[in-house]
This record gives structure tokens, sequence and C-alpha cells, in this order.
């Protein structure tokens, strides 16, 4: 049974392909599914980091107040009055990310001539209860293409938030709470560097 998606809780959301697939082919899929994330989670939830792999991906997502989520689906539903009709708080945060796959899946499936689906039937999704944990995931989630041997180095992997951090590219994400941690961009990196991670967190 899945855990459910509370208000202001951090969790490491991940998902993969349906067997054997891969959910990008070419720079205007990762940019495509970007698009739709901006549209359907950045409303009810903050991005501290993600990571765009050919068949899966990984996401540190904290999810916003009561409120603000309820305020958010007002905007695209004016006559919602509350969670009830959604089902309940996280049925209607987990509809947010099922409607980014489901809309990816179908733009996907236009342009390549396919049917089905192409993600897992449920994305996956892990409370992070602590900052070591949260600091490791972020580690993790931008060190996993070097984990899975496609670069040698992080910095060379375009589709992730590592950039973001390193360069102060224009970004959506929430970027607070990693610059005050490390406090500058070298321990940032050197972190990423050294980093020894927990095999807990191996979960691909």
């Amino acid at each position: 049974m899945q855990i459910p998606l509370l208000p202001e809780t951090i969790y490491h959301i991940y998902t993969h392909a349906n067997g054997s697939e891969n959910l990008f082919r070419s720079d205007a899929n990762y940019n495509y599914f970007l698009k739709k994330y901006a549209e359907y989670i950045f409303p009810i939830a903050e991005t501290f980091a993600y990571c765009l792999m050919p068949n899966h991906l990984h996401l540190a997502v904290q999810i916003r107040k009561e409120e603000e989520v309820l305020e958010s689906l007002r905007l695209k539903k004016p006559t919602l009055q509350g969670f009830e009709t959604l089902g309940g708080f996280s049925k209607a945060v987990s509809l947010q990310f099922s409607h980014l796959f489901n809309g990816y899946t179908q733009a996907y499936n236009k342009k390549y001539d396919r049917r089905g689906s192409l993600f897992i039937p449920n994305f996956k999704r892990k409370e992070v209860t602590n900052t070591t944990y949260l600091t490791q995931l972020m580690a993790y989630i931008h060190l996993n293409p070097v984990h899975h041997g496609f670069v040698k180095d992080i910095i060379e992997w375009p589709y992730s938030s590592f950039h973001a951090y390193l360069f102060d590219k224009p970004s959506r994400l929430n970027r607070t709470y990693f610059n005050e941690w490390f406090g500058n961009k070298e321990a940032l990196l050197k972190f990423h560097k050294e980093i020894k991670l927990s095999h807990a967190l191996i979960l691909d």
C-alpha cells in the first residue's frame, strides 16, 4: 500500500518506464516533460531536486500547505469547495502526478505512434524524515546518471537540477534550503564529489 502524500511533508518520488522501453528519446522529450511538470506539480509541491533518466526519474519534493494546494486546484476547477469531492488531500495530490505522467504518455504515444502505458502503474514515494536523508537524497538524485554509467562526471548530464544550483540558472526550484545548508557552490560541489551514499537510497 502506498504511503499518503501529506501537506508540508518532503518525499522522494520516483518512477520507471513500463517494461524495457525508454521514457525519453530526445531533448524535446525531456523539455516537454519539464513543461508539463511545471504545469501540474509546481502548483502543489516545492521541488528541491530532480533528475530525468532515459528510463526512470527521481524527484525530491515538499507538498505545499493544504490551503495552497486547494487554491491551485481551484484555479483549474473554480467550483471546487474542498478535498472531500476529490477523495481526500493525498488522492488529490497523487492525481496531479498521475495527470503529469498520463499527459506526457499521451503526447509521447502520439509522437511515436505507440499505444499503451509508458510508466509503471503506480509511482513510488518515500517520506524524507530528517535533514541527513534529505541532503543524501539530493546527491543521490544528481549522481544517478553517474551511478548508471551514462556519464563519468555529474556535470555532464543536462537533465537534472544540479546545473540550476551550480550555475544559478533561472529556475522555479526551491533552492533556498540547500543554498543555505552548503553556504556556497564550492561546498555543494565538494559534497557531491565526496559523499558516500547510503545503500538505503539505492532504489533502482
